[in-house]
């Protein structure tokens, strides 16, 4: 292999004797060339040859090389090199600004151009090798399970995902419900540098101010606490909202120092990872509740991505139905039901308040009674209603028990809090604390 790695050359000049001085040079260092005495078909061989750079002049008659810059897809088309003459040095330079790989100025150098050639195709090789990587990773990721659909909101996210793997940037995932927070936060992880590094997924709902600072930073007699068994890879807090107020300020000061002090040592110990959080919440009235600290916000909304509800993207709900039908068909080894009349207006007449995970568990069911020789997708959604506003966890479950159960008395005893308490069994104190905690309004009860 020479020095040009087998690279390819669109060579455009409506000048013969300098395209052909121009592939002689280049055929001999070893690239492939094609040249063409105008730049209207260039279009045409992108897409049939793939070169890896065009070498254009600058003026030619018809298209001229910034013309022809212009009308190339900046995502996708390779990258362009101008010949210029002495006079069109300022034009060359507004060119690059415009996203020109470079320029030569005539006569030009044969060493120089080569090396400003390779390193444009090299460039241009890589590009094209992660964005190959990334799709692949993409498939293997599972965002083909969420984030199937061909509706522009799915497609932007899916796009913002692949961008901001990478980037190490705090990710803030907000989404309701079923719309699959975590696998976008797997997903960016996977497609990350560190993706062979621990991901640690913590509930923030479960977490206790008195066992925090034991379990996540451990002792100094050797228990290895779980923030610094995580470190180098990402740290997911899900129902971020959820966190206690004294978790709060202690992860707080874990991101901004970057250290943590394990139980009974003297040194601070450094750790590294990327902070991805998520909530089906709204944080902006969590802290004006006094419910989330605003810096601890500040720290982990470095980019924020939003979940589509799928009542959002209903043209996907064919699609979607299908891959799951397929999926459960072979999980159950038996035949795909089809999608018919009755089952798409079903489909498209239910709101999916549990969203695609909602849709899924439906599919499951219609494949399930398939198998049994009946069923539709009528009978599968009617048996998630009264399931999908369920809460998912135990302590989001007790909120909401908490929060029926305190609008009962404080309606029944017509705002005398005093003997709601008493009814409750619990004390004044507790019982307004309560209705803080639970965001009930007094005043719209009565």
């Amino acid at each position: 292999m020479t020095d040009s790695e087998g690279f390819r050359v669109l060579v455009v000049d409506d000048d013969k004797s300098m395209r052909l001085s121009l592939v002689e040079l280049l055929e001999a260092a070893g690239w492939q060339v094609k040249a063409l005495s105008r730049a209207n078909p260039v279009a045409d061989h992108l897409g049939r040859w793939l070169p890896d750079v065009i070498l254009t002049d600058m003026r030619m008659p018809g298209m001229s090389g910034l013309e022809l810059l212009h009308s190339l897809e900046p995502n996708h088309a390779p990258p362009l090199i101008l010949i210029s003459a002495h006079g069109d040095i300022p034009l060359a330079v507004q060119a690059i600004q415009d996203g020109a790989y470079s320029f030569v100025e005539k006569p030009y150098e044969p060493k120089r151009l080569l090396a400003i050639l390779k390193n444009a195709a090299t460039q241009n090789r890589m590009r094209q090798s992660n964005a190959r990587l990334k799709e692949r990773l993409g498939k293997l990721s599972g965002l083909d399970r969420v984030l199937l659909g061909g509706s522009g909101l799915v497609a932007d996210l899916r796009r913002d995902i692949l961008d901001l793997a990478d980037t190490g940037a705090a990710v803030f995932i907000e989404g309701e419900t079923g719309t699959g927070k975590e696998l976008v936060a797997r997903a960016l992880h996977d497609l990350s540098a560190d993706a062979d590094a621990p991901f640690l997924a913590l509930n923030c709902a479960t977490l206790s101010a008195d066992t925090f600072e034991a379990e996540m930073f451990g002792t100094a007699d050797g228990g290895t606490g779980r923030l610094l068994a995580a470190s180098g890879g990402t740290l997911f807090l899900d129902e971020i909202c959820s966190c206690p107020p004294l978790v709060q300020a202690k992860l707080l000061r874990v991101i901004e120092d970057k250290t943590l002090l394990p139980i009974g040592a003297q040194e601070p110990i450094p750790v590294r990872f990327r902070v991805i959080s998520a909530t089906n919440e709204d944080m902006a009235q969590a802290v004006r509740d006094n419910r989330f600290r605003q810096d601890l916000l500040f720290r982990i909304n470095t980019v924020t991505l939003y979940l589509p509800a799928l009542r959002d993207r209903r043209e996907d709900l064919v699609l979607l139905a299908t891959h799951f039908l397929k999926d459960y068909a072979r999980i159950y080894e038996t035949a795909c039901p089809s999608i018919a009349q009755d089952d798409l207006a079903a489909l498209l007449a239910h709101d999916w308040p549990g969203n695609v995970r909602e849709l899924r568990n439906a599919c499951e069911r219609r494949v399930l009674a398939a198998r049994r020789g009946g069923g539709g997708f009528a009978d599968a959604i009617h048996a998630d209603q009264g399931l999908a506003d369920v809460p998912d966890t135990l302590r989001e479950a007790v909120a909401a028990f908490e929060r029926e159960l305190i609008a009962k008395a404080i309606r029944a005893y017509e705002g005398r809090m005093d003997a709601a308490a008493d009814a409750l069994g619990i004390g004044r104190r507790t019982l307004n604390e309560k209705i803080v905690k639970l965001g009930l309004d007094k005043d719209s009860l009565l």
